[in-house]
């Protein structure tokens, strides 16, 4: 295969790993789908003046290509377009292009910084995901949608600012980003979706705004250095494992009134603090049984109203009713209280009592 090619609109020259040279035939508007997919020795790029549209895969896993340069008449880029270029450092995008595909930096492993221009009003399914060099980015305020999965992965990425007119925030938008530190929702968000946080392990400090109503399943789970979240009163429902794994979280703010899902705060070792109490019914949802192991509401009750005292952890006990019969309604409530009590661990305590 040869080392140079003139490309006319047409030809594909995908799989050819000994291209290293392109030029383009004079009249070029369109890069065709797969036109130099995996041309994994095609170093560098100068898209001409005239093309309006980058294809499908155009680039797709084109290894060693460091250096594209995009003319202002482009005006879109196709889906998986740069996908897997994992030597491309920089690139920028001009502020013609209207669409950026799905998937279309996917794996660009080497990608540091990009600017998304104005115009551009949806980031789409996993367009940025595992670029794990990608630590600054800007996104203008014509975007109204973050997809699914755009920025899964971004492990340097350390702050991000969603834009006010955003109003959707797909599922796992941002997974795994290890490095995001704090966020601000905008207001526009109505749902916050599966895993759109999930195993954000810097993460210290979100702002949920008044018009979110539902978060979804492992929303936060595994934000392990998330110590303190208020949770509007609009929201309704709180997903499966919405908090699993936050180990630091200390403070909760939230509404009695809401539900909440299986093992939505499960091994939140740290939560000693939540402004949630007043109903009682809450203890077992917001704690779960799986963790702490209370099945018995009404001995926790009883435990939870009975004076603490050494007194009372002193009188002589006895499991029998026959035994107990001398005791009156309510020493019988210690008793049973004291129980109870003996059976969970001292933290749990710091933490039931919290509650009240």
């Amino acid at each position: 295969m040869p080392s140079s090619a003139v490309y006319s609109g047409v030809e594909s020259f995908r799989d050819n790993d000994e291209l290293t040279e392109v030029t383009f035939a004079k009249g070029v508007t369109t890069i065709g789908e797969d036109a130099f997919r995996g041309c994994s020795s095609l170093a560098a790029i100068i898209i001409p003046d005239g093309v309006t549209s980058i294809g499908d895969s155009a680039f797709g896993k084109c290894s060693s290509l460091a250096a594209i340069t995009i003319p202002d008449s482009v005006t879109m880029i196709g889906n998986h377009a740069f996908r897997e270029c994992s030597s491309l450092a920089a690139i920028t995008i001009p502020a013609s292009v209207a669409t950026i595909g799905n998937y279309a930096f996917l794996l660009c492993s080497s990608l540091a910084a990009i600017t998304i221009p104005d115009g551009v009003t949806t980031i789409g399914n996993s367009t940025f995901q595992r670029c794990s060099s990608l630590a600054a980015i800007t996104i203008p305020d014509t975007v109204t949608t973050i997809d699914f999965g755009a920025f899964w992965g971004c492990s340097s990425l350390t702050a991000i600012t969603i834009p006010d007119g955003v109003t959707t925030i797909g599922n796992r938008a941002f997974l795994v980003c290890s490095s995001l530190e704090a966020i601000i929702i905008p207001n526009g968000v109505t749902i916050i979706g599966s895993g759109v946080f999930r195993g954000c392990s810097s993460l210290a400090a979100i702002t949920i705004p008044n018009g979110v109503t539902s978060i979804g399943n492992s929303a936060f789970s595994q934000c392990s250095s998330l110590a303190a979240i208020t949770i509007p009163d609009s929201v309704t429902s709180i997903g499966i494992a919405a908090f699993y794994g936050c180990s630091a979280l200390m403070t909760l703010s939230l509404s009695p009134a809401v539900s909440i899902g299986n093992d939505c705060f499960l091994d939140c070792t740290a939560l000693i603090s939540a402004a949630a109490a007043q109903n009682m019914l809450t203890v077992e949802d917001l704690l779960h049984s799986r963790w702490h192991r209370i099945r018995e509401r009404v001995a926790v009750l009883s435990c939870l109203k009975t004076p603490w005292n050494d007194d009372l952890e002193n009188q002589p006990r006895s499991d029998t009713p026959e035994q107990n019969s001398h005791l009156d309604g309510d020493e019988v409530v210690a008793l049973q209280g004291i129980k109870a009590r003996k059976r969970l661990p001292k933290v749990m305590w710091r933490v039931i009592l919290e509650f009240l």
